[in-house]
């Protein structure tokens, strides 16, 4: 390298000039290999369909509904009192914006580059101009969520699913098939080792690359860009993609490496050349300096001599080399009978951690044997005394069976007499409380000539339904010790002053409710419906139906009727 000693404008110029360059231009490796790639990327995806150009002029007589749109009539109703308007009438072609050829795409697959120079850039400038802006208005009259739709349509189908392959030459498959990355303008691949492909592919600087795009208009992939690759002749652009602050071109590559990206990109200004001043003062100050171009004597006199003693380390690596293999050869035999040994030694330390552990599983199996030995003992033992049991059972059971049969004709007996002794106590029951009914009231009773009504209390006599009451209650205490069944509600009867108690509700202040009417009405209505849960309670353990709760005498009535059934006569009253 050249050093310049002149003013010190110059020396600082100069070093701005090569650092900026190097930031930009410097490449980290100048050979790279297909084994150093690894994953490619692109951007600014566009996916062109060749479509018909129009052949004649787009005015407002070929617009279909043109006289009938509504913008065109908002338009001229605001200008009315003004002017007139007329219809315009183009005196060019006009095309639509979709219809321009792809030349970055073309150029990309003509040139291993990429190219896209600053005269296609001027040329694609003057055909946009050219083009015809489009219409919006019939937009402004629909609803948002019309607008929403049609914005994500746009949006959806500039986006494109998209693969590539690469390939080598010599070989008719691909080397590397990427996954698809759908929906993208994009697309970023993912990473992959070529390495796993062999020397012959990961030493190669020379690939095709090939991407696959489908929109989604379309059935099947196509083939958007074909590109011949030389990785020697990439463009480094910085070390990660988020650096590069300039613009890319339509369909443009990006390939990774393990010291940053590279591309084929070729619009980005050329480095920067030097000012002529400093140029012709570093031409002037170069002419008259002194200036090293190559080593001295004895920096190359040291070079040589490094270069003898690697040529003399080299030849003695190659002598030790030629020893050692020939002491192997001659003591081929004895080598092998230590291997072998060796061998040996490591097989009989197997055997025998393998002999311990089956003396440790056969220690097991007899421990496990014994105690299924002194299991099928105690369980011998114990059949054994069952069998002497059963044995022993056996003997009483016709006894048992002779005695049973007896205890059941005795328990059937019993169970008639009581039947018997209870029908007899319901009968003496009725008389003493006699239940009559009322001539033309139906479900209206009486009992010992007091009237009771069914729940229904006003305009009575207070002290016949206390008595009324009072005797129910009375009847459906004694029939509950006769028939040996426990109410839930506990009665205590005092005639025309009884209670009844509730020991099951939650909540209660008092526990305990008068059977006659009382200034707090409803605690003797409580009082009512309790009794009535009594009769029902009897009636259910007798296996009988309640049809209505609130029919006190009636279901009470009904009751002795049931329990003073019988065909047979009325067996006499026992003593005791």
């Amino acid at each position: 390298m050249t050093l310049f000693t002149s003013t010190d404008d110059l020396s600082q110029g100069l070093q701005q000039l090569s650092t900026e360059d190097s930031q930009r231009r410097k490449p980290r490796f100048s050979n790279r290999k297909l084994r150093h790639l690894q994953g490619i990327s692109v951007r600014n995806l566009v996916v062109n369909l060749s479509t018909p150009i129009r052949r004649k002029t787009i005015d407002d007589d070929n617009a279909p509904n043109a006289l009938q749109s509504p913008a065109k009539r908002l338009a001229m109703h605001e200008h009315e009192s003004r002017s007139s308007i007329h219809q315009s009438r183009s005196s060019t072609d006009l095309k639509r914006s979709g219809q321009l050829p792809s030349t970055s795409a073309a150029a990309t697959t003509a040139s291993p580059f990429g190219t896209t120079g600053s005269e296609n850039e001027k040329e694609q400038n003057r055909d946009i101009q050219m083009h015809r802006r489009r219409n919006t208005l019939p937009w402004a009259g629909d609803a948002p969520f019309i607008r929403q739709h049609r914005l994500e349509d746009i949006a959806g189908n500039r986006m494109a699913d998209s693969w590539f392959s690469l390939h080598c030459a010599g070989m008719d498959q691909p080397v590397y098939v990427s996954e698809v990355v759908e929906r993208a303008m994009n697309p970023n691949f993912e990473y992959f080792d070529l390495n796993i492909c062999g020397p012959l592919v990961s030493r190669l600087e020379q690939v095709t690359y090939k991407l696959w795009a489908k929109t989604g208009n379309m059935t099947e992939y196509i083939l958007l860009l074909r590109l011949e690759v030389n990785l020697r002749s990439l463009q480094y652009i910085g070390k990660t993609l988020e650096g590069f602050h300039h613009p890319l071109p339509t369909n443009c590559i990006v390939f990774h490496f393990q010291d940053g990206v590279y591309t084929t990109l070729m619009d980005i200004p050329p480095i920067q050349q030097l000012p002529a001043s400093i140029s012709t003062a570093a031409g002037r100050f170069s002419d008259d300096s002194n200036l090293q171009s190559t080593s001295s004597y004895d920096a190359l006199m040291r070079l040589a001599n490094l270069d003898d003693c690697i040529q003399d380390a080299l030849l003695t690596r190659e002598k030790l080399e030629t020893q050692i293999n020939s002491i192997l050869e001659k003591n081929h035999n004895a080598i092998g009978t230590l291997n072998r040994k060796s061998q040996a030694i490591e097989k009989l330390s197997s055997v025998k951690r393998v002999t311990t552990s089956a003396r440790k599983q056969l220690l097991q199996s007899k421990q496990h044997k014994e105690e299924i030995q002194r299991s099928l003992e105690a369980r011998r033992d114990a059949m054994a005394r069952g069998r002497a049991s059963q044995e022993k059972t056996k003997s009483y059971l016709s006894e048992a069976q002779s005695s049973m049969s007896s205890s059941e004709d005795l328990l059937q007996k019993t169970t008639e007499d009581s039947m018997g002794q209870i029908r007899r106590i319901c009968e003496d029951l009725q008389v003493i409380y006699p239940i009559e009914p009322i001539p033309e009231k139906p479900l209206a009773f009486t009992i010992c000539k007091r009237a009771l009504p069914n729940s229904t209390f006003e305009d009575m006599d207070k002290e016949c339904i206390a008595a009324a009451l009072g005797y129910t209650a009375h009847l459906v205490y004694l029939l509950s010790f006769y028939l040996s069944v426990s109410l839930p509600y506990p009665v205590q009867p005092y005639l025309s002053h009884s209670f009844i108690q509730d020991p099951i509700s939650a909540g209660l202040p008092q526990r305990t409710f008068p059977l006659y009417p009382v200034n707090a009405h409803y605690r003797f209505e409580y009082g009512v419906f309790l009794l009535n849960k009594n009769i029902e309670y009897l009636m259910n353990r007798m296996g009988l139906r309640v049809i209505d709760v609130r029919h006190t005498l009636p279901n009470l009535k009904y009751l002795l009727y049931v329990l003073t059934a019988g065909k047979s006569e009325l067996p006499a009253r026992q003593g005791g």
